[in-house]
């Protein structure tokens, strides 16, 4: 564990353009706050969840305040850029086009992605053309519908997967795709 907070700390230096090292105080977390069960929003407005647990181990680890900043998902790599955090702690997937604007450190988790729809609805998953699928706008999942079946389905984007997963409940899409841990 302590060879692993390690690397993340690094990352943190680095996400924030910092060339050498730094004797850190106060570490900012840009965490989404809208992702169970890796983050989620009390109703209080504090976040909780394994990201969360993670920063507060960083920090602790780093023995710095630790400071969690909720960031919408579709803002969390430009409000990195703009300064907003020090870094990010999300389960969000390393592409070639994020690693051009940001650092990584390793995994944290492996996540397969999944079409959930209600038992018994009678999807094809086949032959999808005419549904209508809801996602996350601008996540990886976003990205591979649009590429494999955006002339074939009706995309519909969500600011967050709970918005979508309401949607699904209550019969508006047909289906959402995702992480399954979601």
């Amino acid at each position: 564990m302590k060879k692993w907070l390690m690397v993340a700390a690094l990352a943190a230096t680095a996400a924030t353009g910092v060339a050498q090292a730094k004797e850190w105080k106060t570490v900012r977390f840009g965490i989404e706050g809208a992702y169970p069960p890796f983050s989620w929003t009390e109703a209080d407005g504090s976040l909780k969840g394994f990201d969360v647990d993670m920063a507060n181990a960083l920090c602790e680890e780093l023995k710095a305040k630790c400071v969690i900043v909720p960031q919408d998902w579709d803002g969390i790599i430009p409000s990195l850029l703009a300064r907003k955090y020090d870094a990010i702690i999300a389960a969000m997937s390393i592409t070639e086009e994020r690693k051009k604007k940001v650092d990584f450190t390793g995994k944290y988790a492996q996540i397969p992605n999944k079409f959930i729809a209600k038992k018994g609805a009678g999807l094809d998953f086949d032959n999808l053309s005419g549904a209508k699928i809801g996602v996350q706008r601008a996540t990886t999942h976003d990205k591979y519908l649009t590429d494999n079946y955006g002339d074939q389905v009706e995309i519909v984007r969500y600011g967050s997967f709970d918005e979508a997963y309401l949607d699904l409940a209550n019969g508006r899409i047909a289906a959402v795709l995702g992480d399954a841990s979601v």
